[in-house]
């Protein structure tokens, strides 16, 4: 939910207009949303790149990921591991439009630990996969672009962990 849908739903529940911080909240949001257009568009344009060097940083990293009896071991496994970076980065895109963890939170994030706890995947190996598309991500912006999208990032495995 958006801050203007959270602004609206809270002064309406309470019968009341805006505030003037609510109000104050709701332009940084209009006035942030090209930044965050632009972030979210780097990361779609560029997330087959994010998620093989990510994937490749993660491998790197976490060898017993790829080797057998890991959970990325093999052609089939190693392609949903990294099915399942994209699916995160595309969450990260939709938390950094709406400029709020809301989507992400809602979307995916939801009983993940016990998802991957029942399926045996390590969540520390996942987390590690998120924080190597940040970096990759990350490098391909202006610090301050970086700084916006990187604390979506970190949202994510957050509530990983």
């Amino acid at each position: 939910m958006s801050i203007v849908t959270k602004s609206i739903v809270n002064a309406d529940a309470e019968a009341r207009y805006l505030s003037p911080g609510e109000l104050a909240r709701i332009k940084s949001f209009v006035t942030s949303g090209e930044t965050r257009l632009r972030i979210a568009q780097v990361l779609t344009e560029s997330r087959e790149r994010i998620v093989k060097e990510a994937g490749n940083q993660l491998f790197q990293k976490r060898p017993d990921v790829v080797s057998p009896g890991g959970n990325a071991f093999g052609e089939e496994m190693t392609a949903t591991c990294l099915r399942d970076m994209d699916y995160y980065l595309r969450l990260v895109t939709y938390g950094v439009v709406s400029g709020d963890v809301t989507p992400i939170e809602e979307i995916g994030i939801v009983g993940v630990r016990e998802m991957y706890r029942s399926l045996g995947t390590p969540i520390e190996a996942v987390a590690e996969g998120v924080r190597s598309m940040k970096a990759v991500a990350t490098s391909m912006m202006s610090a301050d672009d970086a700084a916006e999208a990187g604390s979506y990032f970190d949202y994510v495995v957050g509530a990983m962990l």
